[in-house]
């Protein structure tokens, strides 16, 4: 680094000394200053940070004063700001649906998740399982849970295993106990009691009555 200095001319002896020292020090202080390292530029959009960061949590969430639902996650993330809102669980979700009565319902496991506070809505991604009070296991990629309808739904490949049969199908909707659903394209219903595998493919399957194929609209997105 270069610097120009001007030439001052001094009269008395001891200002000679004064402006050596000063010479010196603004010398020393440049070269210091040129051996700082770079810092990292500062944060400036604060919105796409977490408002809350909770690591391993397990909690309850009620409704009108009834305990619905207990979540277990190792990383809860909360974004306030963004649009929209929501809360992200990039970790995995273990979610339990809870009746008046305090009885699992339903449980749900996911990859990721996500939950739009706005809409009341929960995205469920990755590996998807879910049980409910009957035993009854499904499986999906995606799975959206609308708390203010009280349904759940996919358009995505979706296998249920019930106590004789495995049935699978593209497009999925359900109640939130999943106890009554649909499958509007099924593939096959897979007998498991006995010792040979049989496929029946229908139309679609209303668990209403499942001997009677329903026809059914695809599933939303």
């Amino acid at each position: 680094m270069f610097m120009q200095l001007s030439i001052v001319r001094i009269h008395k002896p001891f200002c000679i000394t004064t402006v050596f020292v000063a010479v010196v020090m603004l010398l020393f202080f440049s070269a210091c200053s040129g051996n700082k390292k770079p810092m990292g530029e500062a944060v400036t959009n604060r919105d796409s940070l977490p408002a809350l960061e909770t690591r391993d949590v397990t909690t309850l969430i009620s409704d009108s004063g009834v305990i619905r639902y207990r979540i277990t996650t190792p990383l809860w993330l909360v974004f306030d700001k963004l649009n929209p809102s929501h809360w992200s669980f990039e970790e995995g979700v273990y979610l339990e649906n809870f009746d008046e009565n305090n009885d699992v319902m339903a449980e749900i496991k996911a990859d990721t998740a996500y939950y739009y506070d706005k809409k009341k809505l929960w995205e469920l991604r990755g590996s998807v399982e879910i049980q409910n009070q009957q035993g009854e296991r499904f499986n999906t990629e995606l799975l959206f849970w609308n708390q203010d309808t009280q349904k759940v739904y996919s358009d995505k490949f979706i296998r249920i295993e019930q106590i004789d049969r495995i049935i699978t199908g593209q497009g999925f909707e359900s109640n939130q106990q999943f106890t009554v659903y649909t499958i509007h394209k099924p593939e096959g219903i897979f007998y498991v009691e006995e010792d040979k595998v049989a496929a029946t493919p229908a139309d679609s399957l209303d668990t209403e009555d499942p001997a009677t194929p329903v026809a059914a609209s695809n599933a939303r997105p």
